[in-house]
């Protein structure tokens, strides 16, 4: 018997538990990959994950080879395209692993139903996270709308399980696919120079960067992760959304390389466990308020006073102009790489959405388009926590202040350095606050601050009052 492998965001051999089952109860297996981003509705994939899911894609295709097959790329439909790879194939199932997104899952639940109803067995697994949405409620029975008890509830339930190995595979053979290259995934103006210089997509380039972050980074996380100018975090969120790596393997292969440590040399897990718990809670929301990437969590956020849609602004911003070290810095590390840190992620949010005023679907579109990460649930979360509108959100009147965050967390300037080269011979002080000296902006070309920080954090305030006012 055969059955059919789809592939989705799940992109790796190992630890695959559609894979995994397939192999074990049918003899043959032809992998599928069905390329329709219009069944993801508002959220196909941005440019940024485009050039990902190509070089991912490759990959898989390569990995699977290797093992004496490949992998069957079909264009269009999913529905239409599983149910004819099955019958020109003689398969007599289909096998996956879930995805959350909102639109998918409806997608998945039909497809579910339209195949079993033709007669092909349709089962899907779990290969994403470490507990269903559906897994954890409340003592009401409720899904949690706060970090710290829903972590308190997943947390005694992960134990550093082994992972499943990858199986042995014999393949079918498949007809009338298509090239990776026909997709049209990669950019056809070569913007992409900077992610091929950071990140090698793909199963092995994930364990390569978990391998790298055990030995470099995982001792001390908790102080360094802060420190955007070390390479003090995992970097392992864009490999965790293309499914390349599972939370499991990472927790296992994390859990025994520090147990062979002495006990006085061991890092402590806790603080990165943690941030991976963020994730899971990000798709526990995502799941119980499929509204929440265009609604606000908190409703009454409707009465907000946001500033008019400014496109010039928006545009300073987005390039790295604005005139503030640290947001440019990191808003210019984005566009390069696809990727940001996680502390500035936070300031460029509260700056656009706090000092700019500008509404915070603006910069989680923005995002959506540039982060090779991009990810429903994480850049929903994100976005509605600093705008102050979200679940368990940091409080609206909790302005970041960029220059304080710089002083604090690239206190030698080694980050602004790097990505603010016209600033690069500044002095310390100046480097932090360049408006000081008018002298420096004119040499080197870096713009005045378009807002005045400490005026705009007093009008955001003022219309945060205003809004409380007319609750």
């Amino acid at each position: 018997m055969t059955a059919l492998v789809w592939f989705r965001r799940d992109l790796r051999l190992a630890d695959n538990p559609a894979l995994a089952a397939a192999c074990a109860e049918h003899g043959h297996i032809l992998p599928v990959y069905v390329h329709e981003p219009d069944e993801e509705g508002a959220w196909a994939p941005g440019a940024a994950s485009r050039w990902w899911l190509h070089h991912s894609l490759a990959a898989l295709s390569a990995a699977l080879k290797q093992q004496g097959g490949g992998l069957h790329i079909r264009t269009g439909g999913t529905l239409d395209n599983l149910v004819t790879a099955c019958r020109a194939a003689g398969a007599t199932a289909v096998y996956w692993n879930r995805c959350y997104e909102p639109a998918l899952i409806e997608r998945d639940k039909h497809i579910k139903a339209a195949l079993r109803e033709q007669g092909i067995e349709a089962k899907s697994f779990n290969a994403a996270l470490w507990v269903e949405p559906w897994q954890v409620a409340t003592q009401q029975d409720g899904p949690y709308r706060v970090f710290t008890p829903f972590w308190r509830s997943v947390r005694p339930r992960l134990e550093p399980q082994e992972p499943i190995p990858m199986p042995a595979m014999r393949f079918a053979k498949a007809k009338h696919g298509v090239t990776l290259k026909s997709l049209e995934l990669l950019p056809r103006i070569h913007w992409d120079k900077g992610l091929r210089e950071t990140w090698t997509p793909g199963e092995q380039g994930a364990l390569e960067a978990l391998e790298l972050f055990a030995d470099d980074a995982l001792n001390g996380y908790a102080r360094l992760r802060d420190l955007p100018a070390r390479h003090g975090t995992s970097r392992l969120s864009p490999h965790l959304h293309f499914g390349e790596i599972s939370p499991r393997q990472i927790h296992h292969i994390l859990h025994r390389q520090t147990q062979g440590l002495a006990a006085k040399r061991r890092p402590d897990l806790e603080p990165f466990l943690r941030e991976l718990g963020w994730r899971e809670f990000a798709h526990h929301l995502l799941f119980h308020f499929p509204q929440t990437p265009t609604d606000n969590f908190n409703p009454g956020f409707a009465n907000f006073r946001w500033a008019k849609p400014d496109e010039a602004l928006l545009e300073r911003w987005r390039h790295g102009r604005t005139g503030i070290p640290l947001v440019d810095a990191g808003m210019r590390e984005l566009w390069h790489t696809g990727w940001m840190h996680n502390r500035v992620r936070m300031v460029v949010a509260s700056f656009l959405t706090k000092n700019l005023r500008q509404h915070w679907h603006e910069g989680a579109k923005w995002f959506w388009d540039t982060l090779v990460d991009a990810d429903l649930a994480n850049n929903t979360l994100g976005w509605q926590w600093v705008a102050g509108c979200g679940a368990d959100a940091a409080p609206y009147f909790r302005v970041f202040n960029p220059v304080s965050q710089a002083q604090k967390f690239d206190p030698q300037g080694g980050y602004l350095r790097r990505w603010l080269p016209e600033l690069k011979d500044a002095p310390l002080p100046l480097l932090h606050e360049p408006w000081k000296d008018g002298s420096l902006l004119s040499r080197s070309g870096y713009p005045a601050p378009m807002v005045d920080l400490a005026q705009s954090r007093r009008d955001a305030l003022g219309a945060y009052q205003a809004m409380r006012g007319r609750d």
